[in-house]
């Protein structure tokens, strides 16, 4: 029993904890979606072009 009461406590600080949450516009939330998809696309290209010039490079080494 005190295990539920513990449960039901807890519950009720996250409830007030929630309220308590600065929660962005729809407006930031999609800019800053946009802003990590499209760091996202550019580390990805990134890497693939250091994968590139890395694997050249041991190919030339190795040859």
């Amino acid at each position: 029993m005190k295990l539920l009461t513990k449960g039901i406590a807890f519950l009720k600080e996250v409830k007030v904890q929630l309220t308590k949450v600065s929660w962005p516009t729809r407006e930031e939330l999609i800019e800053a979606t946009i802003v990590v998809i499209a760091v996202t696309f550019l580390t990805t290209i990134f890497i693939g072009f250091v994968d590139l010039v890395l694997s050249r490079m041991l190919s030339w080494i190795f040859r």
